[in-house]
């Protein structure tokens, strides 16, 4: 059984060579700082977990290094996601609070009654012709085939995340072309 040790002490013992570590592998000062304090700070609250098989200071960096991958990991996901919004089609239609940039307009027609509508048909064809082709995809085994998420997901080789972002991306699009092309018409 080890006696407990205080942050304070580790950090005068260790903190230069964990931020050296931590600065090797994020060249961004402010957050080593901040993965360092988080290390110090996880390792006091389990500290009962250090079982004296390696130095203190391995058992320090193998923290810290948990939290560089933690933290490179928030960051490429923060990076894909902002890259998605940026080249996402769909993202002109909403303020960054998420809501509509201008709200769709009320469909006047009876869905029903589009059903039987050849001009209508062929206008939606267009419409989709128009969609990324994974999207026409997802779309087309959803909406007209009426296959399920897992049959969808198995057969494109895709999350069923990402299958409910190409279903919402292809709808959104459909709608506005529609509104164009067949709704807005005079």
């Amino acid at each position: 059984m080890h006696t407990p040790m205080n942050a304070e002490s580790w950090l005068q013992e260790h903190g230069d060579y964990l931020f050296k570590f931590a600065i090797s592998r994020i060249r961004d000062e402010e957050i080593a700082v901040d993965l360092v304090q988080e290390t110090l700070l996880a390792a006091w609250k389990g500290q009962h977990g250090f079982k004296n098989q390696s130095s203190l200071r391995t058992w320090l960096v193998g923290i810290l290094k948990h939290k560089i991958t933690d933290h490179i990991r928030r960051e490429i996901r923060r990076r894909e996601l902002s890259h998605a919004v940026e080249n996402d089609p769909t993202s002109a239609f909403f303020n960054a609070g998420g809501h509509w940039q201008e709200p769709p307009d009320q469909w006047r027609s009876n869905p029903e009654s589009l059903l039987g509508n050849d001009e209508f048909h062929a206008t939606l064809q267009q419409c989709m012709d128009e969609l990324p082709p994974r999207q026409q995809q997802v779309f087309h085994l959803r909406e007209i085939v009426g296959e399920d998420t897992d049959f969808i997901c198995n057969a494109l080789d895709i999350t069923p995340t990402h299958l409910h972002v190409l279903i919402h991306r292809a709808r959104l699009a459909l709608r506005r072309c529609l509104e164009c092309n067949w709704f807005g018409r005079t």
